[in-house]
């Protein structure tokens, strides 16, 4: 089994926020400077329609991987369950994994309406279906990385004698991103990393996440240092202490409830709610800060959870003054307390 105890830090790509050329620089010069990883959402639309981007990640991250040499990199998260059939999610970071072995992940989820119903015009099912469907394509495509030829009959996905010809040696890791105990526990049960977000209430992540990742690990035969654990880390740092706090209004989307946004499948009707939001609601989902040693204290109780991978997502306009600043200032201090 593979072992989990280096810290490693990564950036997340903003693909709701900047065009894939932009973010393309940003995340080549972020392992330039440092970092270890770069996660990009997969996004049909975004968060937001006025100056909103969406770039198809699947294609994007063939393009980082010939701009880079270092970089594990993968989605965070994608959704291999409506408008992708499990298949073509498995056939496409097979290829990716064989243009860049050992560098690939694939980060998943149960989705979300605003890429899933604009794309396919379907009805949103609940919960238990989106689940259903996302244990089954991690089935078929474990089958299908491992298999010769694939003839599957499940509940929700079909094949017949299907092969993916270009692969890795090994099998992508998957990733799975958990909200709540029953995702948490499959993330334990059959994923190689769990994935989750900073800023929500503590309880959250020490009642919750953790102990169902763990109740998960135990049903499989595993312990914690067999997984990896993902946070987005919801950072907004700058020297200029309003500058840090203005930043995050763009992504003020994030501090609407689940209740506020599940169902809403415009981004413009997203945009509308997420500008009613007055600022100290929308900085409380984030680390905003103008010291560094504020920044890491901050980002501790996280790390002392148990947290091994920390990907830091940064709301502003200016990236590539955050990737030098945070790699001059924060990483260090996180390496030199945290290993």
């Amino acid at each position: 089994m593979t072992t989990h105890s280096k810290l490693k830090l990564g950036y997340k790509a903003s693909a709701e926020q900047f065009g894939p050329r932009d973010l393309l620089e940003f995340s080549v010069l972020a392992e330039e400077v440092g970092f270890d990883s770069v996660w990009v959402s997969d996004h049909f639309q975004p968060w937001r329609h006025k100056g909103g981007h969406a770039p198809f990640s699947l294609g994007w991250l063939a393009a980082l991987g010939e701009r880079t040499s270092r970089i594990t990199m993968g989605t965070s998260v994608a959704t291999p369950t409506f408008r992708y059939h499990p298949s073509v999610v498995a056939q496409a970071f097979g290829t990716l994994g064989a243009l860049s072995p050992g560098r690939v992940v694939l980060g998943v989820g149960t989705g979300e309406s605003l890429n899933e119903v604009p794309a396919t015009g379907m009805e949103w099912p609940g919960f238990k279906e989106r689940f259903g469907r996302l244990k089954e394509s991690i089935t078929l495509m474990r089958k299908l990385w491992t298999e010769e030829r694939v003839t599957y009959d499940g509940e929700y996905y079909k094949t017949s004698n299907a092969t993916i010809y270009d692969r890795p040696d090994e099998p992508i890791p998957i990733y799975i991103a958990a909200a709540g105990e029953m995702a948490a526990r499959l993330a334990g049960r059959v994923g190689d990393g769990f994935i989750c977000t900073s800023g929500k209430a503590p309880k959250l992540y020490s009642e919750t996440l953790l102990p169902n990742v763990q109740t998960g690990l135990e049903a499989s035969g595993r312990n914690m240092n067999d997984l990896e654990k993902m946070i987005e880390m919801k950072v907004s740092f700058d020297t200029d202490i309003d500058a840090a706090r203005d930043n995050t209004r763009w992504w003020a989307a994030l501090a609407l409830s689940p209740e506020e946004k599940t169902s809403v499948e415009d981004p413009q009707e997203m945009e509308r709610l997420a500008d009613a939001l007055p600022l100290e609601r929308i900085t409380s989902r984030w680390i905003v800060s103008a010291d560094p040693e504020e920044q890491v204290e901050r980002i501790r109780p996280y790390i002392e959870l148990g947290f091994t991978h920390l990907v830091f997502h940064a709301p502003g306009p200016d990236q590539e003054k955050f990737l030098r600043l945070y790699a001059e200032q924060v990483l260090p201090l996180l390496r030199k307390k945290f290993g």
